[in-house]
């Protein structure tokens, strides 16, 4: 189809982002409206594009065992713009994909600023979008401002589902005392230093473990007060409610690790990881938190190493929404009450900013192919995208629907029952007989594409 129309992506997260630029990569104009800074959010801090709240939000970068590693590597091989900026501005962290944030988000919106056929307007879209907009996809994220949530819901009648995000907290490297701290990474995994430690005694654990609890929280606003948490993103307060082992056993889990200040065997040991490519800044892993913020630098700085920790950023939550996919979405994600509208990211109940920008990359694909009539070819549910895609749209329990992060669970099984039982790949070799259909699968895929 020669000029065809523009498609509208409605919000400039990492969902949006990728959306509007897979539409423009085949040659289909697209307006992304953007609302901030016209309406700023709780959790934004700038005007960027796919602005991330911790350096590590991008996780296992290993395709071979890890399935989000795996979603990396799928969508390189579709141009993604989020993980080609990620490649380019990451920091050290192990096997993992961790990016600086400032420059991650900056070269994002150059890139879409740029390019051609994307024109960025500032504004917001305050309830449905127009009728005439007949090619829309809404990527609003989690914080999707009210008038347009509430529309939704009109359109829907549903309603809606929340759980709550946590932040946590970012230290000035020079702040730490590596007299009691040191650089290791677990097992020595990647560079094998690329993480902060800092140990705990079985008697310095448990008195922290009770300051968590006890601590001061943040009140709860009226429509926060029953909500859910996402079982992926607990406060560090309600881990520790849940037993004296549970952070011990968790985010805090002393294996793999040895302290060259003190050999003894550690109670726990909490890990910071670099948040800036300059190395600056560390974040706190796995510490977001309600303690309020003079909680929080009182019971973090009794933290072997951090007793004159200064912040960069203190922890907080905000609340999250997101649809019943299962029930109101299609299987290329548009609404089934009004088709010229998809849903991209983390509304549609997916977790995790990964799998929003490859929801966003899917959706941009879809509405491509429709604006230039061609038929919305949807990746092989053997990839980690189909498998997104048709736990989104369908594989989960309407009922039940809850974020999900990408794991090897939502695969198909191997076929595998031709195989003797001890012969059949198990552990960590299945995982990698799953990671190699799914490439092969997606090599078919984007080879027919081009046909």
């Amino acid at each position: 189809m020669s000029n065809p129309k523009h498609v509208h992506v409605v919000g400039g997260g990492l969902a949006g982002s990728e959306a509007a630029w897979q539409i423009a990569s085949r040659n289909v104009p697209v307006i992304l409206h953007e609302m901030r800074p016209v309406r700023s959010t709780d959790a934004h801090h700038t005007d960027g594009l796919a602005e991330l709240v911790c350096s590590n939000s991008l996780r296992s970068d290993d395709h071979d065992y890890n399935a989000v590693g795996l979603l990396h590597e799928e969508m390189r091989r579709l141009n993604s713009l989020i993980i080609s900026a990620a490649d380019t501005h990451r920091v050290p962290a192990g096997s993992a994909l961790a990016v600086d944030r400032d420059a991650f988000s900056a070269e994002i919106t150059k890139r879409l600023e740029d390019h051609p056929l994307v024109s960025i307007e500032r504004n917001e879209v305050s309830g449905l979008p127009p009728e005439d907009w007949d090619n829309v996809i809404v990527a609003t994220g989690p914080l999707t401002s009210p008038a347009l949530a509430a529309a939704i819901v009109d359109l829907t009648s549903e309603d809606s589902l929340a759980f709550f995000d946590a932040i946590a907290p970012i230290i000035y490297k020079e702040s730490i005392d590596f007299s009691k701290a040191w650089f290791q990474s677990r097992y020595d995994k990647g560079d094998g230093a690329d993480y902060i430690n800092c140990a705990m005694s079985s008697d310095q654990y448990e008195a922290f473990i009770s300051e968590l609890i006890n601590g001061e929280k943040t009140e709860f606003k009226e429509w926060e007060e029953n909500t859910p948490y996402f079982e992926g993103c607990l406060p560090i307060e309600v881990m520790a409610s849940r037993g004296v082992e549970t952070l011990a056993y968790g985010p805090l889990k002393p294996v793999g690790l040895t302290n060259p200040n003190n050999p003894v065997r550690n109670r726990a040991v909490i890990q910071l990881r670099q948040d800036n490519a300059l190395g600056t800044l560390y974040n706190m892993v796995g510490f977001q938190t309600k303690l309020t913020y003079a909680e929080q630098k009182r019971i973090f700085r009794t933290i072997p190493g951090l007793e004159s920790a200064e912040f960069a950023r203190l922890g907080g939550l905000h609340r999250n929404t997101f649809l019943n996919s299962p029930k109101l979405l299609d299987d290329t994600l548009r609404l089934k009450s009004m088709p010229r509208l998809r849903f991209a990211g983390q509304i549609t109940g997916c977790e995790g900013y990964v799998e929003s920008a490859a929801v966003g990359l899917m959706t941009g694909l879809f509405a491509a192919a429709d604006r230039l009539e061609r038929p919305c070819s949807k990746p092989p549910q053997t990839t980690a995208l189909g498998a997104i895609l048709g736990h989104i749209s369908g594989g989960a329990m309407a009922d039940t629907y809850q974020p999900m992060n990408v794991n090897f669970g939502l695969f198909p099984p191997l076929d595998t029952d031709h195989l003797p039982k001890k012969e059949r790949p198990r552990g960590r070799d299945r995982k990698k007989v799953v990671s190699e259909r799914a490439l092969n699968d997606l090599a078919a895929w984007i080879a027919a594409q081009t046909d």
